[in-house]
């Protein structure tokens, strides 16, 4: 799969609009989110994505500040692509990525890709009383 397939962290070979289709139409955590939205976050993160030649067929996001925290979000792999190893793949660049390493805590939230992150050490959190959150689900959607 090497010679097939590659990871890179260039944000100039990302296939934007590739990316903003999928995360605002297929995307269960970001429905109609706004390409300006997409642009915006990929300007200010830590961008995987996966190729097959100059082909893009997977993106994820880190959002760090390279010392102490990450949040691991917008992960996913084209549906026509799934199933080859494309997940692992990714993953492994990110969790093996020179300037991610030594970090106290990790964060993702995902609502079915629970047995993938389990492969690289990922748990349930311990103690969620020690967590809170601001979420406003239909952010997107109230912005026509």
């Amino acid at each position: 799969m090497e010679n097939e397939y590659r990871v890179s962290t260039e944000k100039q070979l990302l296939d934007v609009e590739m990316i903003h289709d999928f995360l605002s139409t297929k995307a269960y955590w970001s429905l109609k989110i706004p390409k300006e939205t997409v642009v915006k976050a990929i300007e200010h993160s830590l961008c995987f994505g996966v190729y097959e030649g100059s082909e893009q067929l997977g993106f994820a996001r880190v959002i760090t500040d390279f010392s102490t925290i990450a949040y691991l979000g917008d992960v996913f792999i084209l549906e026509a692509h799934r199933g080859k190893g494309l997940s692992k793949l990714l993953m492994e660049a990110i969790m093996n990525h020179d300037e991610l390493q030594g970090l106290r805590r990790w964060i993702l939230l995902t609502g079915d890709a629970h047995g993938l992150y389990k492969k690289y050490g990922w748990k349930e959190i311990a103690d969620s009383t020690v967590w809170l959150e601001l979420h406003d689900p239909g952010v997107y959607k109230d912005r026509v």
